[in-house]
Protein backbone atom coordinates (compact mmCIF):
# COMPACT_ATOMS: atom_id res chain seq x y z
CA UNK A 1 0.00 0.00 0.00
CA UNK A 2 1.29 3.34 -1.21
CA UNK A 3 0.04 7.49 -1.16
CA UNK A 4 -1.33 6.54 -4.71
CA UNK A 5 -3.32 3.25 -3.80
CA UNK A 6 -4.91 5.59 -0.81
CA UNK A 7 -6.06 8.34 -3.57
CA UNK A 8 -7.42 5.74 -6.01
CA UNK A 9 -9.36 4.20 -3.46
CA UNK A 10 -10.13 7.50 -2.41
CA UNK A 11 -11.02 8.81 -5.57
CA UNK A 12 -9.14 11.60 -5.10
CA UNK A 13 -5.51 13.19 -6.67
CA UNK A 14 -2.42 11.95 -5.02
CA UNK A 15 -1.81 15.93 -4.35
CA UNK A 16 -5.08 15.61 -2.03
CA UNK A 17 -3.71 12.51 -0.10
CA UNK A 18 -0.39 14.81 0.38
CA UNK A 19 -2.22 17.46 1.79
CA UNK A 20 -3.91 15.52 4.67
CA UNK A 21 -0.57 13.73 5.18
CA UNK A 22 1.22 17.33 5.42
CA UNK A 23 -1.17 20.20 5.92
CA UNK A 24 -4.76 18.99 7.08
CA UNK A 25 -6.44 21.83 7.48
CA UNK A 26 -5.94 22.94 4.03
CA UNK A 27 -8.01 20.01 2.93
CA UNK A 28 -12.38 19.88 3.36
CA UNK A 29 -12.98 18.51 6.53
CA UNK A 30 -15.39 15.72 4.44
CA UNK A 31 -12.34 14.64 1.94
CA UNK A 32 -10.29 14.60 4.73
CA UNK A 33 -12.22 12.04 7.16
CA UNK A 34 -12.44 9.98 4.12
CA UNK A 35 -8.97 9.85 3.54
CA UNK A 36 -8.12 9.45 7.14
CA UNK A 37 -10.33 6.66 7.66
CA UNK A 38 -8.46 4.36 4.47
CA UNK A 39 -5.17 5.19 6.24
CA UNK A 40 -6.14 4.30 9.50
CA UNK A 41 -8.19 1.31 7.75
CA UNK A 42 -5.28 0.05 5.66
CA UNK A 43 -2.42 0.69 8.39
CA UNK A 44 -1.11 3.05 6.08
CA UNK A 45 2.82 4.08 7.20
CA UNK A 46 4.33 7.09 5.32
CA UNK A 47 7.49 7.08 3.85
CA UNK A 48 8.97 9.86 5.88
CA UNK A 49 11.97 10.06 4.40
CA UNK A 50 10.54 10.68 0.41
CA UNK A 51 8.12 13.33 2.47
CA UNK A 52 11.41 14.68 4.06
CA UNK A 53 12.67 15.40 0.05
CA UNK A 54 9.91 16.65 -0.57
CA UNK A 55 10.45 19.66 2.06
CA UNK A 56 14.76 19.29 1.58
CA UNK A 57 14.26 18.14 5.02
CA UNK A 58 15.19 14.56 6.49
CA UNK A 59 14.49 15.41 9.96
CA UNK A 60 17.60 13.63 10.74
CA UNK A 61 21.19 14.63 11.77
CA UNK A 62 24.58 12.97 11.92
CA UNK A 63 26.43 12.87 14.94
CA UNK A 64 30.18 11.69 14.56
CA UNK A 65 31.50 9.97 18.11
CA UNK A 66 35.20 9.64 17.80
CA UNK A 67 34.24 6.62 20.45
CA UNK A 68 30.93 5.71 22.24
CA UNK A 69 33.09 3.65 25.00
CA UNK A 70 34.50 6.83 26.32
CA UNK A 71 31.74 8.38 28.43
CA UNK A 72 32.69 11.65 28.20
CA UNK A 73 32.16 11.26 24.47
CA UNK A 74 28.81 9.91 25.32
CA UNK A 75 28.04 13.12 27.80
CA UNK A 76 28.95 15.57 25.00
CA UNK A 77 26.07 13.10 22.70
CA UNK A 78 23.50 13.06 25.01
CA UNK A 79 23.53 17.34 24.85
CA UNK A 80 23.40 16.95 21.71
CA UNK A 81 20.39 14.24 22.01
CA UNK A 82 18.28 16.29 23.98
CA UNK A 83 18.07 19.20 21.59
CA UNK A 84 17.39 17.03 18.76
CA UNK A 85 14.91 15.04 20.50
CA UNK A 86 13.26 18.35 21.33
CA UNK A 87 13.19 19.29 17.55
CA UNK A 88 11.71 16.07 16.89
CA UNK A 89 15.10 14.89 14.67
CA UNK A 90 16.41 11.74 14.60
CA UNK A 91 19.73 12.09 15.62
CA UNK A 92 22.13 9.22 13.53
CA UNK A 93 25.18 8.09 15.38
CA UNK A 94 28.26 7.17 14.24
CA UNK A 95 31.03 5.63 16.15
CA UNK A 96 34.12 6.29 14.41
CA UNK A 97 36.49 5.08 17.24
CA UNK A 98 39.47 7.66 15.81
CA UNK A 99 39.96 6.46 12.42
CA UNK A 100 40.02 8.40 9.74
CA UNK A 101 38.95 5.85 7.01
CA UNK A 102 35.81 4.95 9.14
CA UNK A 103 35.12 8.65 9.73
CA UNK A 104 35.46 9.46 6.01
CA UNK A 105 33.04 5.92 4.89
CA UNK A 106 30.65 7.47 7.42
CA UNK A 107 30.37 10.79 5.58
CA UNK A 108 30.01 9.87 2.85
CA UNK A 109 26.96 7.55 4.01
CA UNK A 110 25.17 10.69 5.54
CA UNK A 111 25.73 13.12 2.34
CA UNK A 112 24.10 10.29 0.65
CA UNK A 113 21.18 10.37 3.41
CA UNK A 114 20.93 13.87 2.89
CA UNK A 115 21.07 14.46 6.62
CA UNK A 116 20.16 18.06 7.69
CA UNK A 117 23.36 18.42 9.26
CA UNK A 118 26.19 16.96 10.85
CA UNK A 119 27.92 17.34 14.44
CA UNK A 120 31.44 16.04 14.45
CA UNK A 121 33.36 15.64 17.83
CA UNK A 122 37.07 15.95 17.89
CA UNK A 123 36.87 14.90 14.41
CA UNK A 124 39.75 13.23 12.54
CA UNK A 125 39.30 14.88 9.07
CA UNK A 126 41.13 17.33 7.51
CA UNK A 127 40.24 20.75 5.48
CA UNK A 128 39.36 19.08 2.52
CA UNK A 129 36.61 16.42 4.00
CA UNK A 130 34.67 19.57 5.65
CA UNK A 131 34.96 21.71 2.48
CA UNK A 132 33.48 17.93 0.93
CA UNK A 133 30.46 18.29 2.95
CA UNK A 134 29.88 22.46 3.09
CA UNK A 135 29.35 21.87 -1.04
CA UNK A 136 26.94 19.66 -0.42
CA UNK A 137 25.12 22.70 1.63
CA UNK A 138 25.07 20.04 4.73
CA UNK A 139 25.59 22.19 7.57
CA UNK A 140 28.52 21.77 10.31
CA UNK A 141 29.48 22.16 13.85
CA UNK A 142 32.24 21.20 15.83
CA UNK A 143 33.05 20.36 18.96
CA UNK A 144 36.45 20.15 20.27
CA UNK A 145 39.36 21.81 19.70
CA UNK A 146 40.64 20.99 15.98
CA UNK A 147 43.45 21.85 13.46
CA UNK A 148 41.30 22.54 10.84
CA UNK A 149 38.14 24.24 11.89
CA UNK A 150 38.91 27.67 9.70
CA UNK A 151 35.69 28.48 8.65
CA UNK A 152 32.91 26.75 10.67
CA UNK A 153 31.22 26.59 13.66
CA UNK A 154 33.09 25.71 17.27
CA UNK A 155 32.13 24.89 20.08
CA UNK A 156 34.61 24.19 22.51
CA UNK A 157 36.91 25.02 26.02
CA UNK A 158 40.07 26.74 25.92
CA UNK A 159 42.79 23.05 26.40
CA UNK A 160 45.63 25.22 26.87
CA UNK A 161 44.34 27.38 29.65
CA UNK A 162 42.33 24.36 31.47
CA UNK A 163 45.39 22.59 31.84
CA UNK A 164 47.76 26.01 33.05
CA UNK A 165 45.03 26.23 35.65
CA UNK A 166 45.54 22.52 36.50
CA UNK A 167 49.48 22.46 36.98
CA UNK A 168 49.36 25.78 38.97
CA UNK A 169 46.74 24.31 41.54
CA UNK A 170 49.69 21.65 41.27
CA UNK A 171 52.01 24.32 42.29
CA UNK A 172 49.95 25.92 44.69
CA UNK A 173 49.83 22.92 46.50
CA UNK A 174 53.63 22.92 47.51
CA UNK A 175 54.23 20.20 44.14
CA UNK A 176 57.11 21.52 42.15
CA UNK A 177 58.34 17.77 40.50
CA UNK A 178 55.23 17.74 38.32
CA UNK A 179 54.71 15.39 35.33
CA UNK A 180 52.31 14.49 32.84
CA UNK A 181 50.66 11.60 30.81
CA UNK A 182 48.77 12.57 27.93
CA UNK A 183 46.64 9.99 25.67
CA UNK A 184 46.96 9.74 22.40
CA UNK A 185 43.65 10.82 21.08
CA UNK A 186 42.48 13.57 20.43
CA UNK A 187 45.82 14.79 19.52
CA UNK A 188 45.16 18.36 18.57
CA UNK A 189 43.31 18.75 22.66
CA UNK A 190 46.50 16.93 23.80
CA UNK A 191 48.87 19.17 21.99
CA UNK A 192 46.83 21.94 23.62
CA UNK A 193 47.30 20.75 27.11
CA UNK A 194 50.77 19.73 26.69
CA UNK A 195 51.77 23.60 25.91
CA UNK A 196 49.48 24.71 28.82
CA UNK A 197 51.40 22.29 30.95
CA UNK A 198 54.48 23.58 29.94
CA UNK A 199 53.75 27.51 30.21
CA UNK A 200 52.48 26.71 33.75
CA UNK A 201 56.68 25.69 34.46
CA UNK A 202 57.95 28.27 32.41
CA UNK A 203 56.22 31.16 34.47
CA UNK A 204 57.03 29.26 38.10
CA UNK A 205 60.41 28.95 36.75
CA UNK A 206 61.07 25.13 37.31
CA UNK A 207 62.96 23.18 34.47
CA UNK A 208 60.74 20.93 32.00
CA UNK A 209 62.06 17.61 32.69
CA UNK A 210 61.57 15.35 29.26
CA UNK A 211 61.16 12.18 31.70
CA UNK A 212 58.09 13.54 33.15
CA UNK A 213 56.24 14.10 29.79
CA UNK A 214 54.89 10.66 28.74
CA UNK A 215 52.36 9.65 25.45
CA UNK A 216 50.21 6.93 27.02
CA UNK A 217 46.83 5.20 25.56
CA UNK A 218 44.10 7.20 26.48
CA UNK A 219 42.82 4.46 28.96
CA UNK A 220 42.92 3.22 32.75
CA UNK A 221 45.11 0.52 31.49
CA UNK A 222 47.57 3.70 29.54
CA UNK A 223 47.36 5.63 32.84
CA UNK A 224 48.34 2.79 34.63
CA UNK A 225 51.38 1.99 32.63
CA UNK A 226 52.36 5.39 32.63
CA UNK A 227 52.14 6.05 36.06
CA UNK A 228 54.90 2.96 36.94
CA UNK A 229 57.05 3.89 34.65
CA UNK A 230 57.34 7.17 36.30
CA UNK A 231 57.91 5.31 39.82
CA UNK A 232 60.34 4.10 38.62
CA UNK A 233 62.22 6.83 37.74
CA UNK A 234 65.58 7.41 40.07
CA UNK A 235 64.12 10.83 40.44
CA UNK A 236 60.69 10.41 40.55
CA UNK A 237 57.75 13.16 40.08
CA UNK A 238 55.51 13.78 43.17
CA UNK A 239 52.53 15.03 41.56
CA UNK A 240 50.79 13.87 37.97
CA UNK A 241 48.51 15.65 35.64
CA UNK A 242 46.91 13.59 33.17
CA UNK A 243 45.12 14.45 30.16
CA UNK A 244 42.12 12.70 31.35
CA UNK A 245 39.94 11.09 34.04
CA UNK A 246 40.94 7.45 32.66
CA UNK A 247 44.39 7.77 32.17
CA UNK A 248 43.95 9.26 36.84
CA UNK A 249 41.87 6.65 37.53
CA UNK A 250 44.59 4.23 36.43
CA UNK A 251 47.58 6.28 37.70
CA UNK A 252 46.10 6.15 40.88
CA UNK A 253 46.02 1.95 40.83
CA UNK A 254 49.76 2.27 39.61
CA UNK A 255 51.05 4.40 42.19
CA UNK A 256 48.73 2.59 45.16
CA UNK A 257 50.41 -0.41 43.79
CA UNK A 258 54.05 0.74 44.53
CA UNK A 259 53.13 1.37 48.28
CA UNK A 260 53.00 5.02 47.79
CA UNK A 261 50.54 7.05 49.23
CA UNK A 262 48.20 9.85 47.56
CA UNK A 263 48.75 12.85 47.77
CA UNK A 264 51.28 12.46 50.58
CA UNK A 265 53.87 10.39 47.95
CA UNK A 266 52.45 11.50 44.95
CA UNK A 267 49.93 13.77 44.23
CA UNK A 268 47.27 13.11 40.94
CA UNK A 269 45.20 15.55 38.75
CA UNK A 270 42.88 14.24 36.41
CA UNK A 271 40.88 16.21 33.22
CA UNK A 272 37.05 16.42 32.24
CA UNK A 273 35.35 14.91 35.74
CA UNK A 274 33.56 12.05 34.92
CA UNK A 275 31.37 10.61 37.19
CA UNK A 276 33.57 8.32 38.69
CA UNK A 277 35.96 10.86 39.33
CA UNK A 278 34.32 11.41 42.66
CA UNK A 279 33.87 7.33 43.25
CA UNK A 280 37.19 6.30 43.48
CA UNK A 281 39.73 6.95 46.71
CA UNK A 282 41.23 9.30 47.27
CA UNK A 283 37.89 11.34 45.23
CA UNK A 284 39.71 12.97 41.78
CA UNK A 285 40.78 16.16 41.73
CA UNK A 286 40.46 17.49 38.32
CA UNK A 287 39.18 19.79 35.61
CA UNK A 288 35.53 19.92 35.45
CA UNK A 289 34.29 20.17 31.60
CA UNK A 290 30.84 21.43 30.44
CA UNK A 291 30.25 17.92 28.52
CA UNK A 292 26.76 18.15 28.48
CA UNK A 293 26.32 22.12 27.37
CA UNK A 294 29.15 21.61 25.21
CA UNK A 295 26.74 18.84 22.89
CA UNK A 296 23.22 21.36 23.60
CA UNK A 297 25.15 24.66 22.47
CA UNK A 298 26.57 22.43 19.41
CA UNK A 299 23.26 21.31 18.51
CA UNK A 300 21.10 24.97 19.13
CA UNK A 301 23.84 26.35 16.85
CA UNK A 302 23.12 22.95 14.44
CA UNK A 303 19.33 23.99 14.26
CA UNK A 304 19.77 27.45 14.45
CA UNK A 305 21.46 27.09 10.71
CA UNK A 306 18.82 24.50 9.26
CA UNK A 307 15.88 26.09 10.71
CA UNK A 308 17.07 29.45 9.10
CA UNK A 309 17.42 31.44 11.60
CA UNK A 310 21.26 31.91 10.57
CA UNK A 311 22.44 31.69 7.29
CA UNK A 312 25.32 29.09 6.44
CA UNK A 313 27.41 31.74 4.83
CA UNK A 314 27.12 33.94 7.85
CA UNK A 315 30.50 34.42 10.03
CA UNK A 316 31.39 31.02 11.74
CA UNK A 317 30.52 30.85 15.37
CA UNK A 318 33.02 29.92 17.88
CA UNK A 319 32.00 29.45 21.50
CA UNK A 320 33.86 29.03 24.02
CA UNK A 321 32.92 27.48 27.48
CA UNK A 322 34.67 28.05 30.83
CA UNK A 323 36.06 25.18 32.80
CA UNK A 324 36.89 25.42 36.41
CA UNK A 325 38.83 22.93 39.00
CA UNK A 326 36.90 20.42 41.10
CA UNK A 327 38.97 20.56 44.07
CA UNK A 328 39.29 16.91 46.02
CA UNK A 329 41.76 14.56 47.69
CA UNK A 330 44.09 13.68 45.38
CA UNK A 331 45.92 16.77 45.04
CA UNK A 332 46.96 17.53 48.20
CA UNK A 333 44.79 20.19 48.98
CA UNK A 334 45.39 21.58 52.41
CA UNK A 335 42.23 23.99 52.68
CA UNK A 336 38.81 22.17 53.43
CA UNK A 337 36.61 24.91 52.65
CA UNK A 338 38.26 24.94 49.17
CA UNK A 339 36.89 21.35 48.75
CA UNK A 340 34.25 21.36 45.98
CA UNK A 341 32.57 18.00 45.65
Amino acid sequence: MNIRHIAKQAGVSVATVSRVLNHPENVAPKTREKIEKIIAETEYTPNWFARGLNFNKTGTIGLMIPHILNSVHMEIAKGVEDVAHQKEYIALMCNVEHDAAKEKRYLDQLIKRRVDGIIFICSSLGKKDFQLVQEQKIPVVLIGEHKNSLGLHVVSIDCKQSAKKAVNHLLESGHEKIAMLYGTEPQIENEYKIAGYKQALKEAELPFVRDYLREVENTIEGGYLGAKKLAELADPPRAVFASSDYIAFGAMDAIKDKGLKIPDDMAVMGFDNVRMSNLVEPKLTTVEVPLHKMGVYGARLLFDIIEGEEEPETEPKTILLQSKLKIRKSSGHKERIGEMF
